[in-house]
């Protein structure tokens, strides 16, 4: 159904430093990149999925309220990875690594990137 999502960022390099060490623990590594911008996809795609961008505007890039972006995790040892990554690479925590209630398999973790940006990992195996 999505073909692409965009998050904003003031810095780049910053962005780019959190997105190389959080992101490939879910199988995205980045694939394009410009003083602008930043592209990550999964090996083989074709296409990149996740933007990292500074606004076309180049107003301040702000966060939205009520805004998340969540990535499919393979495992629930990938969604604690992805956490412990985000946490120390500058990340901020928004939920811990845990079971919740919207089904019985539904384990995610919750973190902010360094520009605000809320993300999650979700498995949704049963282990």
């Amino acid at each position: 159904m999505l073909l692409y999502v965009t998050l904003g960022s003031n810095d780049i390099p910053r962005a780019r430093s959190f997105y190389d060490a959080v992101l490939p623990v879910l199988g995205y590594r980045r694939q394009r990149e410009s003083d602008e911008e930043i592209g990550y996809a999964a090996d083989g795609d074709t296409r990149c999925r996740f933007w990292v961008v500074v606004p076309y505007n180049h107003r301040k890039a702000t966060i939205g309220n009520g805004s998340m972006v969540a990535l499919h995790a393979e495992s629930r040892a990938d969604v604690d990875a992805f956490y412990a990554a985000a946490l120390a690479h500058g990340g901020t925590d928004e939920g811990k690594p845990g079971l919740r209630s919207f089904h019985a398999n539904f384990y995610a973790a919750y973190v902010r990137d360094p520009d605000g940006n809320k993300l999650s990992a979700v498995c949704e195996r049963p282990e």
